[in-house]
């Protein structure tokens, strides 16, 4: 297959990400080979690139890693992670909720970590879960992390006590949701909207809702304690192109 051919293609391919996953890396490695140089950096897999490449229904610019799929979330989690937390150094039980493969694969391999993945799906973690009914007692895990779940839960006040009643005194979860900053209040759906409709406000087919930003707000009376980390500004304009990052994305750094 000939160079400017592979090119058309292969973003196309990336959009099937978890088809891509199952068939394991070797396709990334050769695929991401067409994007090598060192404009981007990639936290996830160490790649260096010539860019990132544009996903979603939006098409967003410097979104996907060629070679290991991430996208900005997961870079900017991982980064945190890395850098802000005690994650790496710390003997911990971690909770990881609904897992992102990226992450699980990273976070999962460290000595320190005693690992435990849910989800609501079966065979998709190591224990199936619905968060809005933990069977686990409380104040259990050192830290939690859910990452793009909460948008998809009707009754996400009852999940965010859930995970704040397994959570240890002490300990920290990191709850990252896609977030408006134009909106005031998150804006909810409804039972009757059709696909089309929530994709246009809340940005997925089956999100329910848009949070705004009164998502702290809500947060604090499920028990929790908030920092809103803007460490994007932390890295600045150049690092975030660089690492292709949202650049007014925040964490939610949540404890007791």
């Amino acid at each position: 297959m000939n160079r400017s051919l592979f090119l058309k293609i292969y973003p196309f391919l990336l959009k099937k990400r978890s088809f891509i996953f199952n068939i394991g890396t070797p396709l990334l490695q050769i695929g991401s080979l067409w994007y090598r140089g060192k404009q981007v950096f990639c936290p996830c897999c160490e790649g260096q690139f010539r860019k990132f490449l544009p996903f979603g229904a939006q098409r967003r610019p410097n979104a996907i890693c060629p070679r290991c799929l991430s996208l900005e979330r997961h870079r900017l989690l991982w980064l945190y992670l890395k850098n802000k937390t005690n994650l790496l150094s710390t003997d911990t039980y971690f909770l990881h909720i609904a897992p992102e493969y990226l992450l699980k694969k990273s976070i999962s391999k460290l000595p320190n970590i005693s690992y435990l993945s849910a989800d609501l799906q079966p065979h998709e973690a190591m224990v199936q879960m619905d968060i809005t009914d933990i069977q686990y007692e409380d104040h259990i895990f050192d830290v939690i992390l859910c990452s793009h779940v909460l948008e998809h839960v009707p009754n996400d006040a009852k999940a965010m006590q859930e995970l704040c009643r397994v959570l240890k005194p002490g300990g920290w979860a990191i709850l990252h949701v896609p977030l408006d900053p134009k909106l005031e209040h998150t804006l909810e759906g409804y039972g009757d909207l059709s696909p089309q409709e929530r994709e246009r406000l809340f940005g997925h087919h089956d999100h329910v809702r848009m949070y705004g930003r009164d998502y702290k707000d809500k947060l604090e009376q499920a028990g929790f304690t908030v920092k809103v980390d803007s460490y994007t500004q932390e890295l600045g304009n150049d690092k975030c192109k660089k690492f292709g990052l949202i650049a007014d994305e925040d964490i939610y750094f949540c404890t007791l």
